[in-house]
């Protein structure tokens, strides 16, 4: 029987003739898949017939936005995951569910390896391979690029030597990965990092110097969902989608970072995610006025945490799950209304309201009406400062 591999499948040069170039270097069958995660790239009809045109004996082609906004995009937001406290995961958390879709038609098309187009010296090869031994550890892993010396000039060589049905032409000088939650760019020339980002890298924002009016918006939440904007019901990925058209226009959520890769080595990335730092600027403040301080300050820790499990390819680990079952908990009273202006690439919060607020305006005005008893204060100071008074006597002796 002969052996299958299923191609995690772009339709861009590098997948197109790997497909060709994985049934040589193996005598294996390659079987495309390609799923949409809001990259807004071609028809996958069309993806589909040219995975086929390129000499895959089968193509699976899957619409996994809702799946991708619901079941990854959501937890994220749940968590204000932020890698190195800025950066939105953009990336990292599409390779999950793209994982997902690969063991299933593996599965489904009893294929024995799974191939991607990662480099050796990326975050992505260990995040598919880790994740695909987690669902499926008899499968195989294969990396083209990594594993069978598949460079750039001998794939455009390959395609023309074999007419495979892609533009070889067009080549950009930036490596750019994009999905619904953001957009992320990084080589050519900003690999010295002293050099600035030109304009022309950005499509999900537009320049946040040009002068526009404030844009003011409310963005209503249900245990940490957000549910409706402007007083318009949305599901998570209409949520996304609105805001990245909304703060977009703003130049919200542009990031020029320079990030602590898995594989130990520093990488300069520019990120675009108008639509997931609008949405986790909102989320954050609704937490501060729902969740009690101690539960608060835990999560603010595990927030990080949860982050970097994602980033380092560890969706799939126990710990990430169990994070993200004590995130349900804590967003369990994350629910109400945040108003928030988006302006020159800003997005800030100007009113919350939420009936689960923990903010009491008797307890806090300083007005007539308080119902703070002040005169508790003084014996709370003295105990709570005690144990550091007690210690500072010993040092003055």
């Amino acid at each position: 029987m002969v052996e299958r591999v299923v191609l995690a499948y772009s339709g861009g040069l590098d997948t197109s003739v790997g497909i060709g170039w994985i049934a040589e270097a193996t005598g294996a069958e390659v079987i495309a898949c390609a799923v949409d995660v809001g990259q807004d790239g071609e028809d996958l009809d069309v993806i589909r017939e040219r995975a086929l045109a390129c000499g895959a004996v089968e193509a699976e082609v899957a619409d996994a936005r809702e799946e991708f906004a619901d079941d990854y995009c959501l937890p994220a937001l749940k968590a204000n995951a932020m890698y190195m406290d800025r950066y939105p995961l953009v990336s990292a958390l599409s390779r999950p569910v793209i994982v997902k879709h690969l063991v299933a038609a593996a599965k489904k098309h009893n294929a024995t390896i799974v191939a991607h187009g990662c480099t050796g010296k990326g975050n992505d090869q260990v995040r598919f391979e880790v994740g695909i031994q987690n669902l499926a550890p008899d499968l195989k892993c294969l990396a083209p690029v990594r594993d069978l010396a598949l460079t750039r000039d001998k794939a455009i060589e390959y395609a023309e030597k074999h007419d495979l049905p892609i533009d070889v032409n067009k080549k950009s000088p930036y490596s750019i990965d994009q999905n619904v939650w953001g957009k992320a760019v990084e080589t050519g020339f900003l690999e010295d990092i002293w050099n600035s980002p030109i304009e022309d890298l950005y499509t999900y924002s537009q320049d946040p110097t040009i002068n526009r009016p404030v844009d003011e918006v409310v963005i209503s939440f249900n245990q940490g969902k957000p549910v409706a904007i402007d007083g318009k019901p949305v599901t998570m990925l209409e949520a996304i989608q609105i805001m990245n058209a909304r703060a977009g226009a703003q130049g919200v959520g542009r990031i020029d970072i320079v990030e602590d890769r898995l594989v130990g080595i520093k990488s300069r990335e520019v990120y675009e995610a108008p639509g997931a730092m609008a949405l986790i600027i909102a989320h954050q403040e609704l937490m501060n006025v729902t969740v009690e301080r101690d539960l608060a300050r835990f999560t603010r820790q595990s927030e990080q945490r949860w982050g970097e499990l994602v980033y380092d390819g560890l969706w799939f680990s126990p710990l990430r799950r169990a994070l993200s079952t004590f995130f349900d908990e804590v967003n369990s009273v994350v629910t109400g209304d945040i108003r928030m202006s988006l302006n020159g690439g800003r997005a800030w919060v100007t009113g919350r309201k939420s009936p689960e607020s923990l903010y009491d305006f008797d307890m806090a005005t300083y007005d007539t009406g308080d119902t703070f008893d002040q005169s508790l204060a003084k014996g709370f100071v003295d105990i709570w400062g005690l144990p550091s008074k007690i210690a500072a006597r010993r040092d003055l002796r």
